[in-house]
């Protein structure tokens, strides 16, 4: 297992933990709620930055225009596609 550096708040939680004070949830409107949430954290998109030549811009931003998608969408597409070879 990794060690792993633990704030406050965490070090708390796992020292409750330890101790037993967390109970299952057994309301399956309640489990379903937070399976929901810890999904969409997972699944959240993170905004980069990134510097670019002007040239570079203007040519996705015209390859975009050619297929009728903002430009920031045709770079995500491409990040993606590369990052899934």
């Amino acid at each position: 297992m990794k060690n792993y550096k633990l704030d406050k708040e965490e070090k708390q939680i796992l020292k409750d933990y330890d101790a037993g004070k967390f109970i299952a949830i057994t309301d399956k409107r309640v489990l379903n709620k937070y399976r929901d949430i810890a999904r969409a954290t997972l699944t959240k998109k993170k905004n980069i930055n990134i510097r670019v030549s002007l040239r570079d811009l203007h040519r996705l931003k015209v390859k975009a225009a050619e297929q009728g998608l903002p430009y920031q969408t045709l770079v995500s597409s491409v990040l993606h596609q590369y990052g899934n070879q």
